[in-house]
């Protein structure tokens, strides 16, 4: 059935707005007048997915990362505490904390009101809900325990915010000295050397070579700034259209994963993600097949999916999951053993999770160590820019000074 969003007069003459169920707009309207109200105006609330692309890509998500992961908590209480679906969706629909949030949720049930699997209801919004939460949801509407596998599912992001968090704290520190590095340095070779050095333009002395490259510098961004912008605007749009070529791409993550320190955490990161979904979605009762899958979906490295994609082609021809990962390389071999012990003990589900979270402390591990070093070193190649420049600046006074004497 589907949902209308009104503005009416109450017989007290208040303003009412909210949201309403009904075959039609006039049936809407006749709801409204059953209630002694004045109807101002009555809008259908369009799927999303009916939006216009441009639109649609626009616009913000309705739910971001965190508040995603609450939604999928709460909803898993209420189903848990037994309330049907329909209810549970009504109730979280009045708590929701804006108007875009309110309207989806009144599509999610307003199709399910009309028969639909929630699955699919989710599937009209696939911005909001990617290809592993639907094929979790329709698992666990498959196997009558949909509450229970919300649960693992809020915990499953749970645990992958944490790790993203965890990996951002880590280079924030890092990325704000290299700013504020990049800032000052920028500022004292464009204001405060040419400053300081015209004070001996009018000499007849050579200046030290040290400041002479130092005004080059100066006179090179001062007057040609633009244009290192330009070309450096110029290079990274390259950069992002040849990555939109597919064989580029593979190629570029490839490389990326042979390299010495960020190599090693992007592999324990894709892993550790590939490991937590496919456990969590094998344990909810999908099919190996769909669930590496979506497994492989979540990849962001492109080299690794395409690892993920042949193992699955090789499980598909009958090889078990262990020996298909095994054969990758880019898979830590950690992955195809703990692989391995849940297909002969028969908990794969179970192991496959013991595997991501060892991987997920690793890559925490790595990420924190890794900021630890990259910290003084930052800071060191700051003074020593500071102090070159500085440099250039003192030896012509220093140069001076033994002239005057």
């Amino acid at each position: 059935m589907p949902a209308y969003r009104y503005e009416a007069l109450d017989p007290q003459g208040r303003t009412q707005q909210d949201l309403i169920e009904a075959d039609s707009e006039r049936a809407a309207r006749q709801q409204l007048r059953d209630r002694q109200w004045v109807p101002l105006s009555v809008t259908a609330v369009v799927a999303r997915s009916e939006q216009s692309a441009v639109r649609s890509l626009l616009s913000p998500r309705v739910f971001n990362a965190t508040t995603r992961t609450v939604w999928t908590r709460q909803l898993a209480g209420l189903l848990v505490a037994g309330l049907p679906l329909e209810r549970a969706l009504t109730a979280l629909m009045d708590e929701a904390p804006d108007r875009r949030q309110q309207e989806l949720l009144a599509q999610l049930r307003s199709e399910v009101n009309g028969g639909a699997p929630f699955a699919l209801a989710l599937s009209r919004a696939p911005r909001e809900f990617d290809e592993v939460f639907r094929a979790v949801v329709a698992a666990g509407e498959q196997t009558g325990s949909l509450g229970q596998v919300l649960e693992r599912l809020a915990d499953d992001l749970e645990a992958q915010q944490a790790l993203k968090a965890k990996l951002l704290a880590a280079t924030l520190y890092p990325g704000i000295v290299s700013l504020l590095s990049v800032v000052i340095v920028v500022f004292l070779v464009t204001y405060v050397v040419p400053q300081v050095a015209s004070v001996f333009a009018g000499s007849k002395r050579s200046l030290p070579v040290l400041t002479v490259l130092m005004l080059g510098i100066s006179d090179l961004l001062r007057h040609q700034g633009w244009l290192l912008v330009a070309l450096l605007a110029t290079t990274g749009l390259g950069l992002h259209l040849a990555l939109k070529v597919p064989t580029l791409a593979l190629k570029a993550d490839a490389a990326w994963l042979r390299l010495p320190l960020v190599g090693r955490l992007a592999r324990g990161y894709n892993s550790a993600r590939f490991a937590g979904t496919l456990a969590m979605l094998s344990g909810a009762g999908v099919p190996i097949l769909k669930s590496l899958q979506a497994a492989a979906d979540t990849l962001s490295n492109r080299a690794m999916k395409d690892d993920a994609l042949k193992a699955l082609a090789q499980v598909r021809e009958g090889a078990p999951l262990a020996s298909a990962l095994a054969d990758k390389r880019r898979f830590p071999g950690l992955l195809a053993m703990f692989a391995r012990l849940g297909e002969q003990t028969g908990n794969l589900p179970q192991m496959l999770q013991r595997a991501a979270q060892q991987l997920s402390g690793e890559v925490q591990r790595r990420a924190m160590a890794l900021a630890t070093v990259l910290e003084p070193l930052l800071i060191v190649a700051m003074g020593g820019m500071v102090m070159l420049i500085v440099l250039a600046v003192l030896l012509p006074i220093i140069q001076l000074n033994t002239w005057v004497r």
